[in-house]
């Protein structure tokens, strides 16, 4: 028997519903770097600056955790994961970063967040 060190199975997927699941495992970590990217968790007024600092470095590493995961998965090269990556990030910044959602008139991206952005 095989093992592997990967974070997903690899390319030997035992059904068409594991790799569904994968798919969507993907795509929902894909929102989730899109949603801590764009998100006010922190109430700076209540917590002391130490508090909030690491609660801030918390977040961080669990957004920075995230997006290393669905780049390592879409390094696999297949076609379905990197579809459900864009889509996840295309689809988490229109809920969370755009104008769509969003009645105050000011765009989402001028709103200060929790975490600085995510730069390539």
């Amino acid at each position: 028997m095989e093992t592997h060190m990967t974070f997903f199975h690899g390319e030997n997927w035992e059904s068409i519903v594991v790799y569904v699941l994968h798919l969507l495992a993907v795509f929902a970590m894909s929102i989730l770097v899109e949603w801590l990217s764009h998100t006010r968790l922190i109430n700076s007024d209540k917590n002391s600056n130490v508090v909030a600092g690491l609660m801030q470095s918390g977040l961080y590493s669990i957004r920075i955790a995230l997006a290393y995961m669905v780049m390592l998965k879409v390094m696999s090269f297949d076609v379905g994961v990197f579809v459900a990556a864009v889509g996840g990030y295309s689809l988490g910044f229109l809920i969370f970063g755009s104008l769509v959602f969003d009645e105050s008139g000011t765009a989402p991206y001028h709103k200060p967040a929790d975490l600085p952005p995510l730069n390539c």
